[in-house]
């Protein structure tokens, strides 16, 4: 465990594990904390030493007296550099792999667009990122979406109510739902999610540019995708995926929810 102060941001909580050398900044999907990987103890975590990032409001990363104001513009996309240059300055200046889970890896993908000659590895599980979730952009960037998302935090039935219409719509399956409603079901927990999803609206990666340099710099980058997420599924990374020169693609029978113990077992019985 440690912390990275970013000057002009705050302080970065990270959880360290796995037995592996190599090692590995790994991002978490909502509603979690650096330690969701855990479960990968047979395959990524004996590959990587870990380094799981809290985002902000999830475990103990704490912004440093950001008001409202500033959190609703949005975290600089350039800010991000910072929690690598901040890691160099704890471990030294060193070759290191990036992972992210749904909404992490929209950073994982921006450390590797900042620095391309030092990544190793990039692994990516139910990316967000690699193409416009139009839900995610109607919420925080449309002038109706933001005031009825800003509405939606001090409503007892608003966003309960939204979320079963889309399950009855079959927009998210019953996993997600469940997931979902469990991060809505207090006023705090609303606030978190408006933070949070405004905090990271600028965090956007540059995927033309991103695949160029994976190709250049001939970075391992492993892609894996639940066959029923609805979310984030392969579909809606294959432009990205075609562009690639060697992907490593899996789909395997989960749905969004993939960070699994389920999930270690189809890792770890890949043939060689």
């Amino acid at each position: 465990m440690g912390f990275l102060q970013i000057p002009g941001l705050g302080k970065v909580h990270f959880h360290e594990y796995g037995t592996g050398n190599k090692p590995l900044l790994a991002f978490h999907g909502y509603g979690m904390t650096g330690r969701q990987f855990h479960v990968l103890e047979k395959s990524i975590l004996k590959e990587f030493h870990v380094y799981g990032i809290d985002h902000f409001f999830h475990g103990e990363s704490a912004l440093d007296n950001w008001t409202e104001d500033q959190i609703l513009s949005g975290m600089p996309k350039n800010m991000l550099r910072a929690y690598l240059d901040e890691w160099f300055k704890m471990y030294g200046k060193q070759r290191v792999s990036v992972m992210g889970y749904s909404i992490g890896a929209n950073m994982a993908l921006i450390l590797a667009e900042e620095y391309p000659d030092l990544i190793d590895d990039i692994i990516l599980m139910a990316p967000d990122g690699l193409s416009v979730y139009k839900g995610f952009h109607f919420l925080i960037h449309q002038p109706i979406g933001k005031y009825f998302f800003k509405r939606s935090t001090k409503s007892k039935w608003l966003t309960p109510a939204l979320l079963k219409n889309l399950k009855k719509v079959h927009l998210i399956d019953d996993s997600l739902y469940t997931i979902a409603y469990n991060e809505v079901d207090t006023p705090k927990k609303r606030l978190d999610v408006y933070y949070t999803l405004n905090l990271m609206k600028l965090l956007t990666p540059d995927v033309g540019k991103i695949v160029n340099l994976i190709n250049q710099y001939k970075i391992r980058c492993r892609l894996i995708f639940g066959k029923d997420d609805k979310l984030f599924p392969k579909s809606a990374a294959m432009a990205f995926i075609s562009q690639l020169d060697n992907a490593e693609v899996h789909e395997v029978p989960l749905g969004h929810w993939l960070v699994v113990p389920a999930l270690d077992e189809y890792l770890v019985n890949l043939p060689e």
